[in-house]
Parts: structure tokens; sequence; C-alpha cells
């Protein structure tokens, strides 16, 4: 569909308006040329009703061809004929106008005022210069009529009851006349186009005004919109974290009250005080992933970025990390390539996503081993962690790194954690334009990876890996 513009739709609009006003027109000349008969016998009848009727018909015609144009509504076509339209429409009436005058007078008649007022419609629907030449054909043509009169090439029909006789062979005032009514005709074109002409940048300007209100108005929704779902996600982590931190409280809060208040065998206070003690842990742990989560809401792009050696930051973590593997009996391989790029990133939270993701690989597996791995393709600076652990369904894939989330199995397996440590990952790669995804398949293992954008490119490095997904896609 064309987009139009508005004036043009208001004078597509106004198509039919005209075909409407002149069936007013058409009955109003009918009345008055039996008003006039009766007043004026010698009124040539015939002729006049004859052009009444010739008026009807073209109508009928310009009425069916108006509903062929609205059948086409939102087409250029209708768009580009109905300008044209309006043009013949003009001019025909001028014409029919011209010739009642002829037979109702001529010069003699005071109805020729009527020409303005079809100089003065003109200007309302056509261009500034369309308009002119509108007034300058009408005054064309009425001068030539008064002069054809007047030089007798035109035959004169005499009213007597509205001039002296011979009034129209009198050159004085034929010309007066004829200069009179083309100044009125031009003047008044010229002022309606004026005015015309304002009203019509008046009205773009609104409509511009308009459509920056709504262009504000669709963004104020839509930050609105954002605001709501920011507020909707702030009210449900506070809720979930009520939730996870009521838990470890109340069981302290219960171990304590069992030993102050003496229900506890002295036999088993220690065992008591030693579940309390895992739950503070468990607590610690909570607040530590949660001060950790909200540093990584902070970041925003670059702002806390430095040159980062990803393999550097992997030296540093895999000392710890090393010990609690060998410490469950698993075998734990390194393999960082040579000459990687560094990436833009801040240092500590690079720590806390090779610590996260290794420290979670050691807990969940319990034969094997956990492998980690570092490379660099083309626009990416790639590392990775795979483990032969329990591995996780596809259902549970998606929802990984949602914060607080732990699947089923894992929680049976391993009964702390805080399910934190996935989101806290996701948060912080992709706040420096990064990406994480995982792979895994129950019984087979995981493999949690994650890139960033180099700082610089390596022309030699090799194309990405397949298979690999983005985050939340299993593989």
């Amino acid at each position: 569909m064309i987009e139009q513009h508005p004036l043009q739709v208001e004078l597509v609009e106004r198509i039919d308006w005209l075909v409407r006003l002149r069936w007013i027109a058409v009955a109003g000349t009918l009345v008055g040329i039996m008003v006039a008969s009766a007043m004026e016998p010698g009124l040539p009848v015939g002729p006049l009703l004859a052009i009444t009727a010739a008026i009807a018909g073209y109508n009928v015609v310009f009425l069916l061809y108006a509903r062929r144009l609205n059948l086409r509504r939102g087409t250029g076509i209708r768009r580009r004929q109905s300008p044209v339209f309006a043009q013949v429409q003009i001019a025909l009436d001028l014409i029919a106008l011209i010739a009642l005058l002829h037979f109702a007078g001529g010069v003699e008649n005071p109805l020729a005022i009527f020409l303005v007022f079809h100089v003065i419609i003109a200007s309302i629907l056509l261009t500034r210069t369309a308009s002119f030449l509108v007034a300058l054909f009408a005054a064309s043509l009425y001068a030539a009529m008064v002069l054809g009169e007047y030089a007798g090439v035109l035959p004169h029909h005499h009213l007597p009851h509205l001039a002296g006789a011979g009034l129209y062979l009198q050159g004085v005032y034929v010309a007066a006349n004829v200069f009179a009514m083309t100044v009125t005709l031009l003047l008044a074109g010229a002022m309606a186009s004026s005015i015309t002409t304002r009203l019509r940048e008046r009205t773009q300007d609104l409509l511009q005004a308009s459509q920056t209100c709504e262009i504000h108005s669709s963004g104020l929704t839509e930050a609105n919109d954002k605001l709501r779902e920011l507020d909707e996600a702030r009210t449900r982590f506070i809720v979930t974290v009520t939730h996870e931190l009521r838990a470890p409280v109340g069981t302290i809060i219960s171990a304590l009250d069992l030993v102050l208040g003496g229900y506890a065998a002295p036999e088993k206070q220690r065992k008591v005080l030693s579940r309390a003690q895992a739950r503070a842990q468990e607590l610690l742990d909570l607040i530590r992933d949660l001060l950790e989560l909200s540093k990584a809401r902070q970041i925003e792009g670059t702002q806390q970025a430095q040159p980062v050696q990803l393999a550097q930051v992997l030296e540093n973590v895999v000392e710890l990390m090393r010990v609690e593997a060998e410490n469950k009996g698993l075998f734990f391989s390194v393999d960082v390539e040579m000459g990687i790029s560094p990436v833009l990133a801040d240092p500590d939270q690079m720590k806390a996503v090779w610590t996260n993701l290794i420290s979670n690989a050691i807990k969940y597996t319990e034969r094997g081993g956990v492998t980690v791995s570092l490379s660099q393709t083309a626009d990416r600076v790639v590392g990775a962690v795979q483990d032969t652990g329990m591995g996780i369904a596809a259902d549970d894939l998606p929802k990984l790194f949602e914060e607080f989330y732990r699947t089923g199995p894992a929680k049976a397996a391993v009964q702390r954690g805080t399910g934190m440590g996935l989101a806290i990952v996701k948060r912080i790669v992709e706040s420096y334009g990064g990406q994480v995804w995982a792979e895994s398949e129950v019984g087979k293992g995981s493999k949690f990876s994650f890139a960033l954008p180099p700082t610089t490119a390596r022309p030699d490095a090799a194309a990405p890996a397949a298979g690999e997904q983005d985050v939340n896609q299993p593989a």
C-alpha cells in the first residue's frame, strides 16, 4: 500500500464532495429557471434546461468514476488521478456556468458572481498554480462571452427585468465589467490560495507535531513497560532471596533454641551445632554470591574493563581447583593455546567466571575428571570447562543460567549450593559483549563454554568449532 500525503487524502475525499455539491447546483438551477421563466416570458428555457441536463449527465459520469477511484483506495492511481479529476470537473462547471449566463442575459446577469465561488473552490482543492490557472480560465471564458455578444459573434438574450436594452453594446460598460470581473477572479483566487496555503502549512505542522507526540508517547510506553518489567523482576528477586535466606536462618535459630533451651541432650548438642554451622556456611555462601551478582549487575559495558589475559587468570585459579579435584580422586587437565589475545574485562570478575565453572564441574563429578581449555578463533576467545559428571537433562538446559536454579539431580547429589554461580557467569560474560552456553547429556557429562571478543584478531585462527550453541540452548 502506498502512503498518501494528508493533504492529498483531503483532496481525494473532496472529490465526492464536489459530486454531491453539483447535484445541489442542478436542483437549484432548475428552481431558478422555473422562477425566472415566470418573471421573464422571453427567457430561452429550452437551452437552459439542456445545459442543466448536460450538467446532470456529466455528473453521473463523474459519480461513476469517483466510485471507481474509491475502489482503488490506498493505491497510487487514485492519488495521481484525483487532482486531474478535480481540475476537469471545475473546468466543465465553469463552461456550463458561462453557457447558463449567456442564455440568461450575459453581461446583464448579476449571477456571474458565482464564478468567484468556483475560483475559491479551486483554490481550496488545488495548488496555487492550478488555482491561478482556473481563475484565468474563468476570466477568459467570461470575457469571451461578453465580448462575443458585444461584437455580434454570439446572440444576446435580453432580459428586460434585469437591465435596460442595449447595455451589452455599451463599450465602456462592457470593458469595465470585464476588467472588474477579471480582477475580482484573480484577486479572489490569490487570496483564497494564500489563505489555503497557510492553513495547509499549519495543518502540516500540526500533523508533524502529532507524529512527534506519538513517537514520544510510544517511547514513553516502551520505557514504562521496561520499568514495569524491571519492577516485576526486582519483586521476584526479592521474594526468591527472602525464601532462600529464610530456610538456613530458620534452621540456625531452631538449633540454637534446642541447645540454649536445654532440649538437646549433651551428647546431641555437637550434632545440632554442626548442623547450624553448616547452614550458617550455606548462608554465607548465598550472601557472597548475592554480592557477586550485585557487582556483576552494576557493570555497564566496558566501564571497568581493561586488557586481561584469560590464560593468566586461569593459571591463578587452577592452582586452587587442582587440589580440590585431586582430593576427590579426579584427573584435572588444562589445555591453553599459545598467543591468545587479551580481552577487555575486569580481572576479578574473570576469576569469578573460571572459579564458578570449574568448581561446579568438580562438585558434580564423581568419576573421571575435569578438562579446562582456552582457545581463540577469528573473532572470539573461547574458554570451556568439560566434566565427566552426571550430565544435565535437555529440559533443564534452558534454565541453567537463571538465578537460584538447581536441577533435581544436582540437589540430590550435592545438598549445599545456592544456584547463583551460573547466573553470575552469564551476567559477567554478557556485560562485556560475550556469550555463554552449555552442552550436556545425562550420564555423559557436561561442557560449559563462554566466549569474549578479543582486543586483537588472529588471522591464522581456526574457524569456530561446529556444534557450539548460544546461551541456554541444548546441544
